[in-house]
């Protein structure tokens, strides 16, 4: 599952007397730059940054990861270096180092916010970066836009030993997966499952507990997993968010999203209890 390491520890500033070789987390648009060592796919990796005369848009300090320092920075979209190529993250699942990943993933999203609020959403006055904490403040007005965070809620509705998935138009197809939404203003994170899967696939549920939690960063969500037990109606798609809702046992399961995602990790968490 894409996780931030818990042996990141994040960062504002890299301490000028460090000189450690870091990780650059190097991104042209939103995909990765990573290196090819035959079958190995590897970050660039150096003290100061490696590429002279890469023009580059924005650059962040991360933190550190096991004492090691994190750097995100964007580039303009030029050919990449020989023995290199930008990449996306979910490609990039099962090949990239895990840890590095999840890495990889809180820089994507600091790279976003940035580039997305270079200026003030109240007066339009250029934005500047506060030195003390993540932020971009406006010195006109003095708004301050922190990184941004979406809530996604998503849900495992049991009846029984079968669990209810569903296709939405932008999957693969033979791909289903748990109902998901993301939260509305002044909901609850129950609230906005009740009226997600009432409004998605028109059956009611019970029994909410929660589950776990996951970056997601594409670009900016926080996906807060629950469980629930059927309480009634059949499923009945919209036939705009979801294109057909079923109900599945343990031993006929439909295609499945990227391990990497919270979803996966509930249908097999599923497949386990239902033994």
């Amino acid at each position: 599952m894409l996780v931030l390491p818990d042996d990141f520890e994040p960062g504002l500033v890299r301490s000028p007397v460090a000189r450690e070789a870091g990780w650059w987390f190097v991104f042209g648009g939103s995909e990765l730059l990573v290196r090819f060592d035959g079958a190995k796919v590897e970050l660039p990796v150096a003290v100061d940054w490696p590429f002279a005369g890469w023009p580059v848009v924005r650059r962040l300090y991360l933190g550190t990861l096991r004492g090691r320092p994190c750097h995100a920075v964007e580039v303009a979209e030029v050919p990449p270096p020989p023995g290199m190529a930008f990449e996306g993250l979910r490609g990039l699942w099962s090949r990239l180092d895990e840890t590095l990943l999840g890495v990889a993933g809180h820089a994507l999203q600091l790279i976003e916010w940035d580039r997305t609020h270079q200026y003030c959403g109240r007066c339009g006055t250029a934005t500047q970066r506060r030195d003390d904490e993540r932020a971009r403040c406006c010195p006109a007005c003095g708004l301050a836009a922190y990184p941004r965070l979406s809530p996604v809620v998503m849900v495992r509705i049991n009846r029984g030993r079968e669990i209810l998935l569903a296709r939405a138009p932008r999957f693969l197809p033979g791909v289903y997966s748990v109902l998901a939404g993301f939260v509305e203003a002044g909901e609850t994170l129950e609230q906005a499952i009740h009226r997600e899967v009432a409004e998605e696939v028109g059956v009611r549920v019970k029994n909410l507990r929660y589950f776990a939690s996951q970056s997601w960063p594409f670009p900016h969500s926080l996906m807060m997993a629950f469980t629930a037990d059927h309480a009634e109606g059949e499923p009945r798609a919209d036939g705009r968010e979801i294109l057909e809702a079923r109900w599945f046992a343990p031993e006929n399961l439909p295609g499945l999203p990227s391990p990497m995602s919270m979803a996966w990790r509930l249908v097999e968490d599923f497949v386990t209890r239902a033994g």
